[in-house]
């Protein structure tokens, strides 16, 4: 689950990490009195600057056209009436874009220095790890691939947490003020006191700026939440702006299951991530495109797959599913119910390839077997891989 930038912020400030002060709007008429309250409270005179952000779950906003600058309650309420009620398109929504439903307005800072500071989890160490650059500001993708060695990694021991000589080393390596040490140890520190407090996945700051006053403030905030923690954190979980999310990944998480909406035309339906993630693999190897990832799960009944199809049909683009299922807690004749019950439910004309394999196979062949309907039954996974891509052509 992903916080909006004014969200984060106001996790962060509870881990005394420094913010702008900041007022979310959802009208532009509120837009115009926010302006006037953060004039006052800079005491900025008549040349007075704010920031009318989007708010969205996506990074790439400023080059999007979703960050402008306003220097009236008037230019303000013009500029936030521009960006309420649209979509806004940046490189990481892909073409259909967000809605932005609100926009952040806050002072402009005079920026000295721009850095790259976050917390995630390195799947390799099986442990936190600091990511930090010097060239912050940028998609640290980008970094990544163009510059590499201007990424410092410090991984994190979970038994004993951040330690400070860790925040002096990145310091050093960031090449920062001798006078901001202290500082910046202490916002390095309350990042890794929210990630750990919050069961975070991700706790963001791109970029971490040195003002030309010499502060250091977080000017962006980006907080990714493990979905299984949020049972403890139900606070956090009201949060959720549901319209920032793919309404058929919404759908089945509500349901259990794991969903990912991907590009192509063939929908899957499997049992099993790695059996999953090895179908896609294998449509794609074949000349197909899969239209998402779907794990139904080791254990799941009837009612689940049911549920599975329904999400997999509501998906206009697929042309043709391919289900593949491994029989082990799972039996193959509930799968081939469950196949039965939502076609028949939904009057469901796209062509199905179906590999069963395990527990009451038999049972689930004969099932599908005596159904009339567009169903395909195959033994061989690479043969039902060549099949499904040539019924959607």
């Amino acid at each position: 689950m992903k916080l909006h930038e004014y969200q984060a912020k106001r996790l962060f400030a509870r881990f005394n990490i420094p913010v702008p002060f900041g007022i979310p709007v959802s009208r532009p008429e509120q837009a115009a009195a926010a302006y006037a309250q953060l004039k006052r409270r800079s005491r900025g005179g008549a040349k007075f600057t704010c920031n009318v952000k989007a708010q969205v779950h996506a990074g790439g906003r400023g080059k999007a056209g979703g960050v402008r600058a306003a220097s009236s309650a008037r230019e303000a309420k013009a500029q936030a009436a521009a960006l309420l009620g649209t979509r806004l398109r940046t490189h990481q929504t892909g073409p259909e874009g967000l809605p932005v439903t609100r926009v952040l307005l806050e002072q402009r800072v005079e920026i000295a220095r721009e850095i790259y500071l976050s917390i995630t989890i390195d799947r390799a160490l099986n442990r936190p790890v600091v990511l930090a650059s010097a060239e912050g500001g940028m998609d640290i993708e980008t970094v990544a691939t163009e510059h590499p060695q201007a990424i410092v990694r410090e991984p994190v021991d979970p038994c004993v947490g951040l330690q400070p000589f860790q925040a002096r080393r990145l310091h050093e390596a960031l090449r920062l003020p001798g006078n901001s040490a202290r500082p910046f140890g202490q916002i390095l520190a309350g990042l890794s006191r929210c990630f750990t407090d919050v069961d975070a996945s991700l706790v963001e700051i791109n970029p971490l700026v040195e003002t030309s006053a010499g502060e250091l403030l977080a000017l962006d905030a980006k907080v990714a939440l493990d979905d299984n923690a949020l049972f403890r954190h139900p606070d956090l979980a009201k949060l959720r702006d549901k319209g920032q999310e793919h309404p058929l990944e919404y759908r089945a998480a509500q349901v259990g299951i794991s969903y990912v909406g991907l590009d192509g035309n063939i929908g899957c339906l499997v049992n099993g991530a790695g059996l999953a993630m090895a179908t896609n693999d294998i449509i794609k190897l074949s000349g197909g495109e899969p239209a998402n990832f779907l794990d139904v799960g080791g254990g799941a009944n009837v009612e689940q797959v049911t549920n599975a199809f329904k999400i997999l049909l509501a998906d206009r683009r697929v042309k043709a599913i391919l289900v593949n299922i491994f029989g082990g807690i799972m039996r193959c004749d509930w799968v081939a119910q469950g196949l039965l019950n939502a076609t028949k439910a939904l009057s469901v004309k796209v062509p199905m390839v179906v590999r069963l394999q395990g527990t009451n196979v038999k049972e689930g062949r004969a099932l599908l077997a005596n159904a009339a309907l567009p169903i395909a039954a195959v033994e061989d996974l690479a043969d039902a891989a060549k099949r499904v891509v040539a019924l959607a052509q």
